[in-house]
């Protein structure tokens, strides 16, 4: 019996010997076609990051701003309720001291507003503050952001 004739084994194609590429031949001139890539991206990202990094300090700003609205409104209402009906200055005028010795020079006093409601046992404060929008960038398309704290608190005396 004869068969098919047995056909020898199939060889893998001849490659080529890989010729590594030393960084002194990108000096000489056969730089490749993308050298410049990783600038280019650079280049066109970097604005965005610096920008985003900047909003990110100016939200910080605001939280900090709100958060010494609320400490002012708390110290403003403290104040009022302990203070002596009757006696001394209006309770709107002791919110202010109190409000303003509370944040300190942090807040500008002039941006810093108190309305103060006393019924019956009870002493509302009030506190508004116009938070400024420090970057030149975003104040041309925002205005200043405006902050309210609202507290309540018993009357003491």
């Amino acid at each position: 019996m004869t068969g098919p004739a047995a056909t020898p084994p199939a060889t893998p194609p001849a490659t080529p010997p890989v010729v590594p590429i030393s960084h002194s031949s990108r000096l000489r001139g056969s730089a490749p076609a993308d050298a410049g890539q990783a600038a280019v991206e650079l280049a066109l990202v970097l604005p965005l990051v610096v920008v985003l990094l900047v909003a990110l300090a100016q939200v910080g700003l605001v939280v900090r701003d709100q958060i010494l609205v609320v400490h002012a409104a708390r110290e403003a209402a403290r104040e009022v309720a302990v203070r002596e009906r009757g006696k001394g200055p209006p309770a709107v005028e002791v919110a202010r001291r109190a409000a303003a010795a509370a944040t300190g020079q942090t807040l500008s006093k002039d941006r810093l507003t108190i309305e103060v409601a006393e019924r019956g046992g009870r002493v509302s404060v009030r506190a508004g503050y116009r938070a400024p929008v420090w970057l030149p960038i975003v104040k041309k398309f925002a205005a200043d952001v405006p902050l309210v704290a609202n507290v309540q608190a018993r009357a003491e005396k």
